[in-house]
């Protein structure tokens, strides 16, 4: 279904708010479709002149995740803006975004300043936590909602959390260079060779635990030597 929209996206935000609801508010079908892990219902739609798409995948806590079209003129702050007055909810409604990635702050609705004084994690309380209770980050404990969720997490600080890792791996696999961390990460899980997909819940459980363990090898060489976060 994603693949059919012939644009790449980038995950904007998770909001608080139902599925469900926001297709009521919005007067929008849900699709229903299979993305080998379970089912995914999404609606697209264009809002003030920007693509979205609002999806919620089967097992996912109850929620919303946002994307957009990449690229573009709008600064995230403004697109998330636009969302949440169509719904009429505030920036409370907000569970994870993306919205710091290029933002002018100048022209930053003023609602998103609202706790802006609050004291922010380190990347290295953020791991702390996020390796022992993935699910109340990610909501559904899944390989694809696990990878998915740091993705979007290293995007939001610019690259900084996962710098490293996937040289990392491919140096541990010996192999691999060309390939995205979490494939190299498979690999590593998996030496036997990948499972068929659907993986069943032993082997995605599994991948989840083994892609921690990695990720957890990985800070703590840095830990070590964070100047030579290849080796090793």
């Amino acid at each position: 279904m994603f693949q059919s929209a012939a644009w790449p996206l980038s995950s904007l935000a998770l909001l608080s708010v139902d599925l469900e609801a926001v297709a009521r508010r919005l007067r929008l079908s849900l699709e229903t479709s299979w993305d080998g892990h379970g089912s995914v219902r999404a609606a697209f739609f264009v809002l003030d002149g920007t693509d979205f798409v609002v999806s919620h995948h089967e097992g996912d806590a109850p929620g919303t995740h946002v994307w957009t079209r990449k690229g573009g003129p709008v600064d995230p702050a403004t697109r998330v803006g636009s969302l949440l007055a169509a719904l009429r909810v505030g920036p409370e409604a907000v569970s994870y975004s993306s919205w710091g990635v290029g933002t002018d702050l100048a022209r930053m609705p003023a609602a998103w300043w609202r706790g802006r004084s609050k004291p922010t994690w380190s990347r290295q309380d953020f791991w702390a936590n996020f390796k022992t209770r993935p699910g109340m980050f990610a909501g559904r404990v899944s390989f694809g909602a696990v990878t998915g969720f740091l993705n979007g997490y290293d995007t939001a600080c610019e690259g900084a959390l996962l710098n490293g890792v996937q040289e990392w791996l491919a140096a541990k696999l010996g192999f691999g260079g060309n390939l995205v961390y979490w494939a190299l990460a498979v690999k590593l899980i998996f030496p036997d060779g990948c499972p068929e997909e659907p993986w069943s819940p032993e082997n995605d459980q599994r991948a989840v635990t083994g892609l921690l363990g990695l990720l957890d090898e990985f800070f703590e060489h840095l830990a070590k030597d964070p100047k030579d976060p290849v080796s090793g």
